[in-house]
């Protein structure tokens, strides 16, 4: 009789045979990815950062699974530019994609005028769908793309086999039913786009299942318009009227009302329909048996909205947030869980940045490296194992005027220093992130000898990645006051 001891060690007999015959055909049993990528989420906005008012037990579960990075930096203050970082693995002024699709115009109150940067992601770059295509992943695109406006340039001809949702759009026109958007077929009236998007990426890992998978969920949440379901924007009122201010609900600084509290109803309503869809995700992967073999990457494209559009969220203690040069801006969640890789619960202080996820995704997937593609990433594969990362600069470029009040610049980080150079002048101002990650103390006069070496780093490598500058504007007349027009 076939005792259920016997039972469980031939079952053990039939998987160890079978992974043996793979590995002797020469096969690689490839891990799953799942690369979440959040619309203008903050660096404070989950509960495993500190928040408070947000209600984000998915994540933090997520977080309490794999590794948290306490320095995930976005390429980029703004939204394309960081996607098409991720994409191809080279920073935004290599590829000369430094604001969001198609940019905000110019404007006579601008000292300086924009240069005329790409208004897409070519077709020549090879991205990281590509590559995991050739490598024998199905591939899925779900949510926001926002790389190109025509239709060719679409997710569906930059290596993805399934696109949903993925269009020129910078955010839905709604969060309901009617969506308005052209590559995502409409649901019942009222059907929340959160729950319809989250909806389809279960259905890819049903389907996908048999094989190695990468499921690329970029969701438009939690980017305006703020909407969400309305029982939900209830228990957050309630919540916010009971939550407890330490201080003023906003501050100004260089000439925005910068909020200092998160306490926003409708956002904390978005933000626990997003980490809704993130836990369903998780389910669904243990329902199907490849939680332990699927690779999940959780950041976002750009800071917190803190300075305009609503000013939904704080980024305390980071300063300013989306469109700004401050780590509000830049610094983003990151979250990373590589099953038997990974320690459950960990925090790396690494420094790390957009460009990294590309070729740190094909050495996680057993894949050889494309350097002359993803030529401004690095592996990090090292940190995930809790080992230190050789020291870098880490730059950005913006040579434009954001929607959010912030100047243009560039920047660059190296250690515990950052330093910002604001191109209407060319002045700069030095930071230590160490002691003071709220940049308030301006540290380019007392170590000057500092501040110039990484102005020259800075200069050197927009040199290299032959970056464009903004230049003067004929038309500047400071007196000009028009709203700003959303992305």
């Amino acid at each position: 009789m076939l005792t259920l001891n016997s039972l469980k060690r031939f079952c053990l007999l039939v998987t160890v045979v079978s992974l043996a015959a793979t590995a002797t055909r020469g096969e690689t049993i490839r891990p799953n990815v799942v690369f979440f990528l959040i619309d203008d989420l903050g660096w404070a906005d989950l509960g495993c950062y500190g928040s408070q008012f947000y209600e984000t037990p998915n994540l933090d579960r997520l977080a309490g699974e794999g590794m948290r990075f306490t320095d995930g930096y976005a390429a980029c203050n703004v939204c394309s530019p960081t996607r098409a970082a991720i994409m191809t693995g080279k920073y935004p002024a290599r590829l000369r994609i430094t604001d969001w699709l198609l940019g905000r115009p110019d404007r006579p109150d601008q000292k300086l005028k924009r240069p005329d940067f790409q208004k897409f992601l070519p077709l020549s770059e090879v991205t990281l769908a590509e590559a995991l295509k050739e490598g024998g992943y199905a591939t899925a695109f779900i949510g926001k793309w926002h790389l190109g406006e025509e239709t060719n340039h679409f997710p569906e001809h930059q290596g993805f086999d399934l696109n949903i949702g993925g269009c020129g759009k910078g955010h839905p026109p709604s969060y309901f039913s009617p969506y308005g958007i052209p590559t995502l077929k409409d649901g019942p009236k009222g059907e929340y786009l959160n729950e319809r998007l989250t909806e389809e990426a279960v259905k890819f890992m049903e389907q996908a299942k048999d094989k190695p998978f990468l499921l690329y969920f970029s969701h438009y949440a939690v980017h305006t318009p703020l909407q969400a379901k309305p029982e939900v924007i209830e228990k957050y009122k309630a919540k916010a009227a009971k939550f407890p201010a330490a201080g003023p609900e906003f501050l100004p600084d260089r000439g925005r009302n910068v909020r200092q509290i998160q306490n926003h109803p409708i956002y904390g309503a978005m933000m626990e329909g997003l980490d809704d869809s993130v836990g369903r995700v998780m389910d669904k992967l243990k329902e199907l048996g490849l939680e332990s073999n699927t690779i999940i990457i959780f950041t976002s494209d750009n800071g917190g909205l803190s300075t305009a559009e609503g000013t939904p969220t704080s980024n305390l203690p980071l300063r300013a947030g989306k469109g700004w040069a401050f780590e509000g801006g830049v610094r983003e969640p990151l979250l990373i869980k590589w099953p038997g890789v990974t320690q459950p619960g960990s925090v790396s202080h690494e420094p790390v940045i957009s460009t990294d996820f590309y070729p740190t995704i094909l050495a996680m997937a057993g894949l050889a490296a494309r350097p002359q593609q993803h030529m401004d990433g690095v592996n990090i594969v090292p940190a995930l194992k809790g080992e230190p990362l050789p020291e870098r600069p880490l730059f950005w470029h913006y040579p434009h005027y954001s929607n959010q009040g912030g100047p243009p610049h560039g920047a660059v980080r190296r250690g515990n220093y950052k330093l910002i150079e604001w191109y209407e002048d060319m002045s700069v101002e030095l930071f230590n992130l160490k002691d003071d990650i709220g940049e308030q103390h301006n540290l380019a006069k007392s170590q000057p000898k500092r501040a110039k070496e990484l102005a020259q780093r800075l200069h050197n490598w927009r040199k290299s990645v032959k970056a464009q500058m903004p230049t003067p504007n004929p038309d500047y007349k400071p007196s000009t006051n028009k709203a700003e027009p959303k992305q």
